[in-house]
């Protein structure tokens, strides 16, 4: 698999300091000022993972794929222009801007300009929260994943599996159709959700903490109209986590506690049981949808589906019963198939800090927990 993570991510959009505001006091990011126009967050020894450019339009949105090196990269290169796909080899002032090595460009069948690079920039200064938090799950795991919005999966599915390489971890058709890939041990850093048109639905960062999660809720809620979907916790990466609106027009899922999977072994299946085991009240879904999802919470709750160990045997009570969405004879399928996924491994509460390189294991401190909070106007939007 050429593609090793999602190195980092950048919008358009003009509102500079309600982005400052929002990456800072809520999030936790560091924000690093680049010029009048661009602003960027760091997450860890990285010198960027976020960019916000000012130059581009509203909605506009790159993403930055990392792999190992320059052969890689060429690699890759000469696959996709094998495959008519359309690639540009990106001067050194892009790639100066990107804070990479090198870089290439390219757009998805959905319109997204995907980046793909070798070779990121560590900064000599620590990381600095904006906000007082015990630090970001990124190191070979990426920043985090991107969720796009699809006009049609099976247009798009393709570019990302068969080009790319991505893996596919397991979908669902209900409340809403999602795809989800790996590309490393990140349970998906891509996925898919089918709603009829192209767009950016969430960004999502990991914490280290479920603390910092919950303190980061506090914020939003303390903010109106700042929530997007309530804390919750999903069924197939099994992270707790809430989704806040941004200054832009797509969702920030702050989360804690995501699986990790061994890509080599992985058996991707179907979501019977829908896509949160608890909370995650959508307000981005249609009320009948909705309605769906709360249906299939309230069947796994009464079949008392746990995550981590043990799941086996009380996913088996829940899928028992479901309504039509499975069909017995399905779910049997998809139970053979759990007992060979990673599902029954436990997670790890307590990861070791990840630095960006795994040769810098040790980059992020415990020691940034006592840093002061950020001031009250960073709290406000």
């Amino acid at each position: 698999m050429a593609v090793q993570a999602l190195g980092y991510a950048g919008f358009g959009s003009a509102a500079l300091e309600n982005w400052r505001e929002f990456g800072t006091g809520l999030v936790g990011l560091q924000a690093v000022e680049r010029s009048p126009s661009l602003l960027a967050f760091r997450m860890d020894d990285r010198k960027q993972r976020i960019v916000i450019d000012r130059a581009l339009p509203e909605g506009a949105r790159f993403f930055g794929w990392e792999v190992a090196d320059a052969a890689a990269l060429e690699a890759l290169a000469a696959e996709l222009e094998r495959a008519g796909v359309e690639v540009t080899a990106e001067p050194r002032s892009l790639a100066d801007a990107r804070r990479v090595h090198s870089l290439i460009s390219f757009n998805d069948p959905g319109g997204n300009r995907l980046e793909v690079f070798y070779g990121a920039e560590i900064d000599d200064a620590p990381f600095r929260p904006g906000r007082s938090i015990s630090g970001f799950r990124t190191g070979p795991l990426g920043l985090g994943h991107a969720v796009l919005t699809v006009e049609n999966i099976e247009a798009v599915m393709p570019f990302y599996v068969d080009l790319l390489g991505f893996g596919l971890s397991d979908y669902m058709q209900q409340p809403f159709r999602a795809y989800f890939f790996h590309v490393n041990a990140r349970h998906h850093s891509l996925a898919l959700i089918e709603t009829g048109r192209n767009g950016m639905h969430h960004l999502m960062v990991e914490l280290y903490s479920l603390d910092d999660v919950g303190q980061s809720y506090d914020v939003a809620l303390s903010q109106q109209d700042r929530i997007g979907v309530t804390l919750g916790r999903h069924t197939n990466d099994l992270m707790t986590s809430f989704y806040t609106k941004t200054p832009s027009s797509f969702m920030v899922e702050c989360g804690w506690g995501g699986r990790e999977i061994d890509p080599s072994s992985w058996q991707p299946y179907q979501l019977q049981h829908g896509p949160s085991l608890w909370g995650h009240e959508r307000a981005w879904l249609p009320a009948a949808d909705r309605d769906v999802a709360r249906q299939m919470r309230m069947r796994a709750a009464e079949g008392g589906a746990r995550a981590g160990s043990g799941d086996r045997r009380q996913l088996q009570a829940v899928l028992r019963n479901l309504p039509v969405v499975g069909q017995r004879q399905q779910s049997r399928s998809l139970i053979r198939r759990f007992r060979r996924s990673a599902n029954g491994k436990q997670i790890d509460r307590n990861p070791a800090p990840y630095s960006s390189d795994e040769r810098h294991p040790k980059c992020f401190l415990k020691k940034s927990i006592a840093l002061p909070h950020a001031s009250s106007a960073a709290l406000r939007s």
